[in-house]
């Protein structure tokens, strides 16, 4: 089976050769810093919530907006700017981007209110979407095939778990400096990475003998922006809401609009979502989705349960979550040689069973009494088989699509990434939330109804009213905690319950254990660009 794909009139790096071993080694340096310093962002003003809604003023719904507005920003972008980066060069689009996205930043740690706050962080955002899809772009086509796999492995391995060493040097900034002091690290990282991108990255570009999909554009920025809404904003402001529904229906009736509009173009499509009938760019965005999925939702349910249940600081927290995050980058260092062995699909079944092992025994094993040591077990094995299943995943989406495509195969990666990250923490937050109020329903007789009431609304407000029980602080505190970890095992089961979904589904049309038949012939000798791939 061949996928079909749309010819290319240029496929040639505008620096002529290939990159020798050093070259390369100083390219993956400096996109795996780029990409640090964008996960880093996603994530790393979350431990600084408290501190923003005291020193602007503002409300829980508008240090939301701080946060959220950078990844929303980042989705919706993705897919248009990393097509443009195809177009117009590689190399300048990602040397721009690290400008927006460092003075940005600069701005955030500077800001004096919340309104010039969030406005920063849409324009980090923005930067950030140039940066993204073009980090594993310039790996696709650049590396050679034999090395490309061992390439996207490190990627992978950044993109996995760089999010949570971003938040542990986050949290230790917040610990001993300041909260502003958080830019410091995308700022500095930024900066790195441009003064190594000026230096060693090579440009590379495409010329298509077709015009911008404008129109597959803009619906894409609508869809993707209505959608990730929904799963950010529902949680907090209901799903009925009226702003939560008129947002679904805006990025469904958009959704369908650019999947129609995107057939009417055919090969002049900015995504040509025929392909999406191929196994590989199927098998791979429905694994990253459901594992990123998981992953956010799990950091969701860890936190509290760290900081509620054992009493960690925030971080103390985020070291707590060090073994996943390092078995999740040493699976993804692990995950090419082993593809190369046994195949792709066969390395992804084997990681995506891992993770759904350790959801497992997390959900078997957590409790109060047994604190960290009783999850410690299944974080380390989710965290290999994450890895393992995230690194053939993204190599069989960037090469479904050909080399003239690979900016928009990239930020459709990181858009899947996106998605399962705003689905699991809406689904498993959701199913924590109301298993905790159904279990500590059972358990406030006793309890004043003011104080009943409050405890109904979350294991931290509950610790909170606790001391204004008398003689019932305690039975409270224990209560939440055990409701809590009853919420836990509500979550991680469904958590389970979706993996082995993933797992049959893998398994059954998960990309065929091959290798690529023909390069591309229009690319420079020595890239290794995949242009056609059988059974994908």
């Amino acid at each position: 089976m061949r996928t079909h794909q749309p010819p290319l009139t240029s496929g040639t790096p505008a620096v002529g050769g290939t990159p020798d071993a050093r070259q390369l080694r100083a390219i993956l340096i400096t996109v795996s810093i780029a990409l640090m310093a964008v996960i880093a962002s996603v994530s790393g003003l979350s431990v600084a919530q408290t501190h923003l809604a005291v020193e602007f003023g503002a409300s829980q719904n508008t240090v939301l907006w701080m946060i959220n507005s950078y990844t929303l920003a980042l989705a919706a972008l993705l897919l248009p700017l990393g097509a443009i980066g195809d177009r117009l060069g590689r190399k300048p689009m990602l040397i721009a981007g690290l400008i927006i996205f460092g003075a940005a930043s600069v701005l955030a740690g500077f800001a004096p209110s919340a309104g010039i706050m969030i406005a920063a962080r849409v324009a980090a955002g923005v930067g950030a979407a140039m940066i993204m899809p073009i980090t594993l772009a310039v790996i696709t086509s650049t590396f050679p095939e034999e090395e490309r796999g061992k390439a996207i492995g490190v990627w992978t391995g950044v993109a996995g778990g760089g999010g949570i060493l971003g938040m542990f040097l986050s949290a230790l900034l917040v610990d001993v400096a300041d909260w502003r002091w958080l830019f410091v690290l995308p700022v500095v990282l930024g900066a790195v990475a441009l003064a190594m991108t000026l230096k060693s990255v090579p440009n590379s570009r495409e010329r298509s003998p077709h015009s911008f999909d404008t129109i597959g554009a803009l619906l894409s920025v609508i869809a993707v922006t209505g959608l990730i809404f929904v799963l950010q904003e529902g949680p907090e402001r209901g799903w009925t809401a009226p702003i939560t529904l008129v947002s679904l229906a805006v990025g469904v009736v958009a959704a369908l609009a650019f999947v129609a509009w995107e057939l009417h173009r055919r090969d002049a499509s900015l995504l040509d979502v025929r392909l999406f009938r191929e196994r590989g760019l199927a098998g791979g965005s429905i694994t990253l989705l459901v594992v990123f999925g998981v992953q956010a939702g799990i950091s969701i349910v860890l936190f509290p349960f760290f900081q509620a249940v054992l009493g960690m600081s925030g971080l103390l927290s985020t070291v707590a979550l060090m073994p996943m995050a390092v078995m999740m980058m040493m699976g993804s260092g692990i995950a090419p040689k082993m593809a190369a062995r046994i195949g792709a699909r066969s390395t992804m079944t084997f990681g995506v069973g891992l993770a759904a092992l350790g959801l497992a025994l997390m959900a078997l094993f957590v409790s109060v009494d047994g604190g960290y040591l009783s999850i410690l077990a299944g974080m380390i094995v989710m965290g290999i088989g994450m890895g393992l299943s995230m690194t053939p995943s993204t190599e069989a989406i960037t090469s479904s699509l050909p080399r003239s495509k690979q900016g928009v195969a990239s930020a459709l990666n990181d858009v899947t990434r996106e998605f399962g990250t705003a689905l699991g923490i809406a689904m498993l937050g959701a199913l924590l939330a109301s298993g905790y109020r159904s279990a500590i329903d059972t358990k406030l007789d006793r309890i004043p109804t003011g104080a009943a009431d409050t405890a109904r609304e979350g294991i931290a407000n509950a610790i909170e009213v606790a001391p204004t029980t008398g003689s019932h602080a305690q039975d409270l505190i224990h209560a939440a905690q055990q409701s809590f970890v009853d919420g836990w095992q509500q979550s991680m089961w469904v958590g389970t319950a979706v993996m082995a979904a993933l797992l049959v589904y893998v398994a059954l049309r998960g990309p065929k254990n091959t290798t690529p038949l023909k390069t591309d012939a229009t690319a420079a000798p020595g890239t290794g660009v995949a242009d056609n791939v059988a059974a994908r």
